[in-house]
């Protein structure tokens, strides 16, 4: 266990930074919080209930930089003045993560990947809870680790953890890593160097030894490319959409979910399951492997699967009207998200995308374009990247800044059996204060032409 040092400094008051703050108090620091926005009332709340001292509007750089360590929100990148000013002066920068790990003995199951993490993260969690095991669920999703490690103890904790957690992990240990897929994202973060945004993937499987697990998708060419260069004493389960794997791990065949590990064979018929398409496919044999590891049986997992509900915004079928599907997948933020979104359907697909272009290369999904997609919508502010891209490609292309006029002009192309997919590729901040809003909005507006109907 750490002692605490004189002064630790929380940069960001949100849902981390507030239990990290209250964690810190717990165990006897003196704790400073500094957010550079105006707090939200139930955090702000929090903090003056449990006697932390804090500002906001602002970052009072005296008072930062006497801290002793520095627990950052993963919302401020390392490039911040400040955060700078802090590692020149070699004062440690940790991550909420980082932080509450040291004051739990709790098996501590981590899920990153660029794709599919949050899906994964809730499946493991659910078929952990519905085993009857004490689990909680933190990180990217729940809340705030630093906050339940306090008073309400787990034997598990599930994790969903960003590359910008990850970048600020030193002594975290993983006893299970899942590592779902490494494809272009956030290179702005990463100075748009592809090798630097794996790298931070990677740091997810750091400190493992023998005794711990290691879940990894074989077909991700950038994953497999580096995990070649690294020697891993954890065990190894690789999870494959091609080859039946004999040495043990998961794989899809003939329909089935396969999973070979700690003595274990699960066959589970994947059809059967509420999430489906290839995507889910990796997501389900990530899980079923991870409850593995934890001990569940085939059955107690077969029975979890059955019985999970997705997040919203992942693949959520809206509704189906005049025998079109609505499907609301706002989450899809980068190309590799609309690819598997894309390989869900045998149907022809009218395709709403667009929005802040990440750096998006859009070869990857161009086969599956030109094979599915009847009709593209570009909703965006500026759409001249997917115009350029798929202008003459496509049967019908069409630009609007307008959700409703985009749900109008694909009404207009669908036919019954049709599949009308928002799925965007990018951020959603040019029209939308983020992608669940993008998707909220989405499915209003589903919904509204829904009733008119009636």
């Amino acid at each position: 266990m750490v002692a605490p040092s004189k002064k630790l400094v929380i940069l960001g008051g949100g849902e981390s930074g507030t239990g990290a703050a209250l964690l810190a108090k717990a165990k006897g620091f003196e704790v400073f919080l500094s957010d550079k926005s105006p707090l939200l009332v139930t955090y702000r709340q929090a903090l003056t209930v449990g006697g932390i001292a804090f500002e906001e509007g602002r970052h009072t750089e005296d008072k930062i930089l006497s801290a002793s360590e520095v627990i950052k929100s993963p919302g401020i990148p390392d490039s911040a003045s400040i955060v700078q000013e802090l590692l020149r002066r070699n004062i440690p920068v940790i991550s909420e993560i980082e932080f509450a790990a040291r004051y739990t003995e709790a098996k501590l199951i981590a899920i990153t990947g660029s794709n599919g993490k949050t899906t994964t993260t809730l499946l493991i969690y659910h078929l952990l809870r519905e085993a009857g095991l004490s689990v909680g669920l933190a990180g990217n999703v729940g809340t705030s680790f630093a906050a339940q490690v306090i008073d309400n103890p787990k034997d598990y904790y599930v994790l969903e953890i960003s590359s910008f957690q990850l970048d600020n992990m030193y002594d975290f240990r993983a006893n299970v890593a899942v590592l779902l897929n490494i494809t272009p994202d956030h290179l702005d973060r990463y100075d748009y160097d592809f090798q630097k945004y794996v790298q931070s993937k990677f740091r997810i499987i750091q400190n493992q030894t023998a005794d711990d697990d290691f879940i990894y998708f074989a077909e991700s060419d950038a994953l497999v490319t580096e995990l070649n260069r690294r020697p891993l004493t954890a065990r190894m389960w690789p999870v494959s959409l091609k080859d039946k794997l004999q040495a043990g791990g998961g794989f899809l065949e003939n329909g089935r979910l396969t999973a070979r590990s700690h003595g274990q064979e699960c066959s589970i018929a994947f059809d059967q399951l509420p999430i489906q398409g290839p995507h889910n496919a990796i997501n389900a044999l990530a899980a079923i492997l991870t409850a593995q590891a934890a001990g569940l049986s085939c059955e107690q997992i077969d029975g979890g699967l059955r019985s999970f509900a997705n997040a919203p915004h992942r693949l959520e079928s809206v509704t189906t009207i005049d025998g079109v599907q609505y499907v609301n997948d706002s989450k899809a933020t980068n190309v590799d998200s609309v690819f598997y979104a894309l390989g869900s359907f045998d149907r022809p697909i009218v395709l709403i995308m667009g929005g802040v272009d990440k750096g998006n290369e859009y070869s990857q999904i161009e086969p599956l374009v030109k094979e599915k997609v009847k009709g593209m919508i570009a909703l965006g502010t500026d759409n001249r990247k997917l115009s350029e891209y798929f202008g003459q490609t496509v049967p019908q292309f069409y630009e609007t800044q307008s959700l409703k006029e985009a749900l109008q002009v694909a009404r207009n192309w669908a036919n019954p059996g049709d599949v009308v997919l928002l799925s965007p590729a990018c951020a959603s901040f040019d029209l939308f204060q983020n992608y669940q809003d993008r998707g909220d909005k989405f499915k209003a507006e589903v919904k509204a032409f829904e009733s008119s109907k009636v």
